[in-house]
């Protein structure tokens, strides 16, 4: 059972195994509209969980997420190089670019995500998820007792194949590309172990962007090669760029399928509303949007000068570090009710969350994450109507990261049995 530290205690030290993320985030936001933590590693920060201080801080024109320029605590040397999540400050992305670099980075991006490049992927999607449950029954008869990873066989692997196909990563190239975009998340690693993955990152990245130099396609890492030869984006933008792509596109959307079908495995009279049609399945992205945002924290932003906010009396000195708890905001009982940490797909404030952000830094990707959520549970749940899970829900083990917010494992057996969960 999660214990919140005492109000007094201060800064709040987050559990970089993410061991209890809406516990944590519950006590959090039990602390104010946002609280001095300590992150793992021992760097310190704001956690910010009000939902109205959120939308006002990420649409401020004197907050930046370019910790290069305004993080004092960078530039003057008090972050460790080896920090652990240095990765998260020290990549050069849309993500973490401030003012007009935020509009240069986001522009050659912007087409591949364009509203009716989206809705043409839909029968692209609906072939591949099909043929992704398919090939779970083979999986199925072939693991002990009919159980098997519903996260790896296939709320993992759609949106992975949808974005390495819009990426255009050749297929030789998957294996080592996966296990690094998935290490990356993790927030407990060690200082060794972080710079071992950046150091293994390196060589695949040089692979891929040598191909994409030699023989360009019509996807986004020739897009990206193009603005770079072009002199619009660096060397070091160009390759973050292309880990930006993979980590965005393929994780949330994960994690969001991931959540969606654990908690309508655990509620069956929601999962009835869904598949009877007498709720869309557009309400159920929504509400798991909601309920368990993909993203839990977002690294970071700094106020480029003193900041007073009118509405909840905070003051924000110029550069400190602001996390946004999209978990806490996502459950905010001044939204969503009393009920808020309740998945309820009925709810009439379904779609008033911020998981895809907010303003100018709304995520590109937004419109394609729902078409797989609606895609990929409606085929799922009306070809094995008898899925269940074959471990309670409080014996999911969660991934180690206070960014990305979903499960290692989601153990099912395509049929159920009668003693559930036994």
């Amino acid at each position: 059972m999660y214990s919140p530290p005492s109000p007094a205690h201060c800064p709040y030290r987050l559990d970089g195994s993410a061991a209890d993320v809406h516990g944590e985030a519950s006590a959090l936001r039990a602390l104010g509209p946002a609280t001095r933590v300590e992150l793992p590693g021992g760097v310190q920060a704001w956690s910010v969980t009000d939902p109205g201080l959120v939308r006002r801080l990420l649409v401020h024109p004197r907050v930046s997420k370019d910790a290069h320029q305004h993080w004092p605590a960078l530039l003057n040397g008090d972050v460790p190089a080896d920090w652990p999540l240095r990765v998260w400050v020290d990549i050069r992305t849309v993500q973490t670019a401030y003012g007009s670099d935020h509009s240069r980075l986001r522009r050659p991006l912007v087409p591949a995500f364009a509203a009716r490049r989206v809705r043409a992927l839909a029968p692209w999607i609906e072939s591949t998820t099909a043929t992704l449950l398919d090939d779970l029954a083979g999986a199925a008869a072939a693991a002990p007792d009919g159980i098997l990873d519903l996260r790896a066989h296939f709320a993992s692997q759609l949106p992975w194949l949808t974005v390495t196909a819009l990426l255009g990563l050749p297929e030789d190239m998957h294996d080592g590309f996966h296990r690094i975009n998935d290490t990356v998340f993790s927030t407990n690693l060690t200082a060794e172990q972080a710079a071992a993955v950046t150091a293994e990152a390196a060589p695949l990245l040089r692979d891929l962007l040598a191909l994409k130099s030699e023989h360009p396609a019509d996807d986004i890492a020739s897009a990206l090669v193009d603005a770079h030869r072009e002199g619009l984006l660096s060397e070091q933008e160009l390759a973050d760029s292309i880990w930006m792509v993979l980590g965005a596109g393929y994780g949330t959307t994960a994690n969001l399928l991931d959540h969606a079908v654990v908690n309508l495995l655990t509620l069956p009279a929601q999962l009835e509303l869904a598949t009877s049609g007498r709720v869309g399945w557009d309400q159920v992205v929504e509400e798991t949007l909601r309920h368990q945002a993909p993203v839990a924290n977002f690294m970071m932003r700094f106020p480029t000068e003193d900041l007073f906010d009118e509405m909840t009396g905070l003051t924000f000195s110029q550069g400190d570090a602001l996390v946004i708890n999209y978990a806490a905001v996502g459950r905010d009982p001044g939204v969503h009710g009393a009920d808020a940490d309740h998945f309820d797909i009925t709810r009439p404030t379904v779609r008033d969350h911020l998981a895809f952000g907010h303003g100018p830094n709304y995520c590109l990707g937004a419109e394609l994450a729902r078409l797989e959520g609606r895609i990929a549970l409606s085929a799922l749940f009306t070809r094995y109507p008898d899925l269940e899970l074959a471990v309670a829900p409080d014996r999911l083990t969660p991934l180690p990261s206070i960014i990305a917010n979903g499960h290692q494992e989601i153990p099912v057996r395509l049929e159920g049995k009668p003693d559930r969960w036994a």
